[in-house]
């Protein structure tokens, strides 16, 4: 018999994407729900670059926008919007996604531990996944060896991991977070998403 056709199922996402975070409780059902055959990848994109900027208030006032957006399309996700009032926000999410590379290096079963980490921190706690200190102080939670980890955060290596990741997403034609890409050999194909309806994107995965 010829091998088994490998299929990957590469998620692209953000730490700090807040419809990630919206996206969680149907992906966990996706995930669950997908034979062992296929394949799931993590892919960052990078939502934005490193900043030491504070972010212009037009662009605090998009994402409080979209925070409200979410909450109202995806019922049960919740924002702390404290996160205005007690951090100053940059328009910086690599260094979470570094923090996730990180992590990963040392111990790929954590990857969706730091994930989640970030998500709760950031979205419920009201604290700033941009500032090293609270990735720093997420990872003291984890079994690691956190000086390799403050080590890793910000070295060079982890930067290009990042940027492969992210010229991955390119060549893989996703522009948007979350997005779902199924690739089966040379196959690439496009996987719509409905944040309220996990059928509708196991569908298009297995049939």
């Amino acid at each position: 018999m010829p091998p088994a056709t490998e299929s990957i199922l590469y998620y692209i996402h953000d730490p700090m994407c807040s419809w990630c975070w919206g996206f969680n409780k149907v992906w966990k059902i996706v995930k669950n729900s997908l034979p062992n055959s296929i394949n799931i990848q993590y892919i960052l994109g990078g939502l934005a670059p490193d900043s030491d900027e504070p972010m212009v208030n037009e662009t605090r006032k998009y994402i409080q926008m979209n925070w409200r957006k979410i909450e109202r399309t995806i019922p049960g996700t919740k924002f702390n919007n404290d996160f205005w009032k007690n951090c100053t926000p940059r328009r910086s999410t690599y260094p979470s996604c570094r923090a996730v590379i990180a992590v990963k290096n040392q111990n790929p079963d954590l990857e969706q531990t730091i994930i989640t980490l970030i998500q709760k921190a950031y979205y419920l706690e009201a604290k700033n996944p941009s500032e090293d200190s609270i990735l720093i102080s997420l990872a003291k939670i984890l079994d690691l060896n956190i000086e390799q980890f403050i080590q890793d955060l910000n070295s060079k290596l982890t930067q290009q991991q990042l940027l492969d990741d992210i010229t991955l997403m390119q060549s893989l034609g996703a522009s948007s977070f979350p997005s779902l890409i199924l690739k089966i050999a040379d196959t690439i194909k496009p996987i719509s998403i409905d944040y309220n309806d996990a059928d509708f994107i196991i569908n298009q995965i297995i049939t």
